[in-house]
């Protein structure tokens, strides 16, 4: 496993500075998207996305770790349990493979949708499976794997609901963070059961209620959490994901020393 760190964790940097400053701290690898400063222009990565990657490839002093790409203009937006998205959200999504393999990003991560108007979570979890199959099969040969993020405020909010979809949709993988289930009170030991589809991870502590907090005043074992994904057979990348957003209210951490301070206990880890 290697340690990436989530181009959004600083929002005041450019997407330059945070390759800079990830590459000082001795981080191998930088996640990309769409937000903040260091934010890839996303018309042009859709109209464009081989010249682009070429472009943003060549300006990185790091590897590209995992792009994060939202279809719509929030979580709302285009979500993939809304059907009515499909042909749109199918047809960007070839130019978002193209621009993956082009930048040498080995994943791609979406959002898996919000429950729309009057749908229960299972209807939800069903057009998530549907809008999957088509993204699912232009992935199939590109090398590129496709994960989904299980979140607070989408229906997916349970490991229980989570193996389902990852069941009903072979092939998908998870970006996983385990603060999204953590803060809704799950114990670290239920969530472990998702580690099997990881194809991407997400690191910050967290407890139930803070989805984010500093590294000493959260409930995640990250010892434990490490040797469950070796465990599990998992050998990609780990995105220090500690954010400065009104998401949730992950306002009052420094981003940096809690970087820092993720890398300091992956590093004595997984020393020999």
């Amino acid at each position: 496993m290697k340690l990436s760190v989530t181009s959004w964790s600083f929002p005041e940097l450019t997407l330059d500075e945070v390759g800079g400053l990830a590459n000082l701290l001795g981080i191998e690898g930088l996640d990309v998207g769409y937000f903040y400063r260091s934010a890839l222009d996303r018309a042009r990565l859709l109209a464009a996305p081989e010249a682009y990657a070429d472009e943003v490839r060549k300006r990185l002093p790091l590897p590209v770790a995992n792009l994060y790409h939202l279809f719509g203009n929030s979580v709302v937006d285009r979500n993939l349990a809304d059907p009515a998205n499909r042909a749109k959200n199918t047809a960007d999504f070839t130019a978002v493979l193209k621009f993956c393999v082009g930048i040498g990003s080995p994943t791609v991560f979406i959002l898996p949708g919000v429950i729309n108007g009057a749908q229960s979570r299972a209807q939800a979890l069903t057009e998530t499976v549907e809008s999957l199959k088509p993204l699912l099969d232009l992935a199939a040969n590109t090398g590129v794997t496709v994960c989904v993020e299980p979140h607070v405020h989408s229906y997916l909010e349970s490991p229980a609901i989570t193996a389902e979809l990852c069941e009903r949709a072979p092939g998908v993988k998870l970006a996983l963070d385990y603060a999204h289930f953590a803060v809704s009170g799950y114990r670290q030991d239920e969530i472990d059961v998702l580690a099997r589809w990881a194809g991407h991870v997400h690191l910050r502590q967290a407890r139930p209620g803070a989805l984010q907090t500093k590294l000493d005043q959260g409930t995640l074992n990250f010892p434990a959490l490490f040797a469950t994904l070796r465990d599990a057979g998992y050998d990609g990348w780990l995105a220090a994901e500690v954010v400065h957003q009104g998401y949730f209210d992950t306002l009052h951490d420094d981003v940096l020393t809690e970087t820092v301070k993720l890398r300091d206990l992956f590093r004595a880890w997984s020393a020999p």
